[in-house]
């Protein structure tokens, strides 16, 4: 290469940086654990309008989850799903499971009572991405309310598999649940993984679920798609691994972690759940690395409203 022809390579390589940084520049800035980090327009508003991304936001705004998943293809040892409980208020019930028709048309019940919903999300009762109702109530719901926040929580197995879908029916924001990345500890928290068809049980089971995970929070986040890593805090199981999972969430550009203490039951009933200073601490040594969730409220399958002022019980009658 003459010299000529390597100098106008190198001014070319010195403008396009240019340009990059005086894009950056002229984004929103929002801080972050104290750091001014700038996002564009879009993303920005994702954040400040979905009560689960921003503690200011839960103040103001509020989210309805649609249960209109009622399968499984995964078997935690701390879950049990109820699809006609009205008592309990954790993830996994439901007063009732919808069809996607009938979820349209809560959500036109909803928005007329109820004016500061921006989020319509799916979150169970069980595995959203292992129900084809789920993509077909977002697309009815993306049709109708395209001003709403589209927002999916899975357990990240099928992930990589249904890429293309998720990007279809427009998921703004996603919520993965990692409780492990190590296949040993996993295999202590997962009973089976059901994947193509067939039940994988210990190590196997949790090492194809931790790939996909790990590989479809990268994919989503290549996509401009917001994610939340949900990780059950499990006394004597996960606790001193957690850190890990932090720093590797980190690495993927996840935007905030969410340590949930366990609520013991089924196979994990006899553990005892940390206590809200335990949990703080661990939380203040991940913050080193991912931005903390602090005011999350373990939602139902079926929860309408604030966070902690759920409405579906006033809403509904098939729920009193």
């Amino acid at each position: 290469m003459s010299v000529s022809r390597l100098v106008r390579s190198k001014e070319d390589l010195m403008q396009k940086r240019n340009e990059k940084e005086e894009s950056a520049a002229h984004l929103p800035v929002t801080e972050v654990e104290g750091a001014k980090v700038p996002w564009d327009p879009a993303q920005l508003r994702k954040i400040q309008e979905h009560p689960c991304f921003s503690k200011d936001a839960c103040h103001f705004f509020g989210r309805m989850h649609l249960p209109v998943a009622p399968k499984c293809n995964i078997q935690c040892n701390y879950c049990i799903r109820k699809f006609d409980c009205v008592n309990e208020s954790r993830p996994g019930v439901t007063s009732k499971v919808l069809k996607p028709q009938e979820a349209l048309e809560r959500v036109r019940e909803v928005l007329k009572k109820v004016h500061f919903i921006k989020v319509v999300a799916v979150a169970g009762p069980g595995e959203p991405l292992f129900n084809e109702e789920t993509f077909e109530t977002f697309r009815l719901v993306k049709v109708e309310f395209p001003h709403l926040l589209r927002c999916m929580s899975t357990n990240g197995l099928l992930l990589p598999d249904r890429m293309d879908d998720i990007v279809d029916i427009g998921i703004n924001t996603l919520t993965v649940t990692v409780n492990a990345i190590d296949s040993a500890i996993g295999a202590e928290i997962y009973s089976f993984v059901n994947y193509q068809g067939k039940k994988y049980r210990g190590e196997e089971g949790a090492a194809i679920l931790i790939r996909n995970q790990l590989e479809g929070i990268q994919e989503v986040v290549k996509r401009k798609i917001l994610v939340k890593v949900n990780t059950v805090l499990i006394p004597t199981v996960n606790d001193e691994h957690i850190m890990e999972i932090t720093k590797k969430i980190s690495e993927l550009g996840v935007y905030i972690q969410n340590i949930i203490p366990i609520i013991p039951q089924y196979k994990f009933a006899h553990i005892i759940p940390p206590t809200p200073k335990e949990k703080r601490e661990i939380q203040e040594k991940c913050r080193k690395y991912v931005m903390q969730m602090t005011h999350c409220r373990q939602c139902r399958a079926d929860a309408i409203g604030r966070l902690g002022k759920d409405l579906q019980h006033c809403l509904f009658s098939e729920q009193k």
